[in-house]
């Protein structure tokens, strides 16, 4: 499903000739394409949801050249990078805002009886598994250290 509005926002900004649009949406194929390749040789198929940690992976990556250039001096580029973000978070959920994160966090650390550092692993997993594209789980990952250290 995600792949085809991927497609066909391609094909629409081609059709309104929209250059960046056009590259990015071309570098997120690419990037599907070559996680298939890889899934295939481990004898699995990408769902929605592993495509949207590649996209947030795709929008960190983004992110962190942002801060480089902005460092840098290097405006234009930095603000090309940022066209691209948006483009990208375009195909993500409704990412949850940091009440809603805590709340989830608070619930997930609940149910998985999880009492300190050591189940961390196990809480993230959690977290991954039921919020895939709807958190950003390196923001996450300091609330549940801040939670289960107590």
């Amino acid at each position: 499903m995600l792949r085809e509005k991927i497609n066909d926002d391609l094909k629409a900004a081609m059709k309104a000739k929209d250059d960046r649009r056009i590259s990015t949406l071309r570098m997120i194929n690419a990037a599907i394409k070559n996680a298939d390749i890889e899934a295939r040789g481990q004898g699995k198929q990408l769902s929605d949801d592993d495509l949207l940690g590649l996209l947030q992976k795709m929008i960190k990556q983004r992110q962190e050249s942002v801060e480089l250039y902005d460092k840098g001096g290097r405006k234009e580029l930095a603000d090309q990078e940022r066209e691209e973000i948006a483009i990208i978070q375009s195909f993500l959920p409704q990412q949850m805002d940091e009440a809603e994160a805590r709340a989830a966090i608070a619930e997930v650390i609940r149910r998985e009886g999880a009492t300190g550092m050591k189940d961390m692993g196990r809480v993230m997993a959690a977290l991954k598994a039921a919020y895939a594209g709807r958190m950003d789980f390196g923001k996450a990952s300091g609330i549940v250290k801040g939670l289960l250290a107590g």
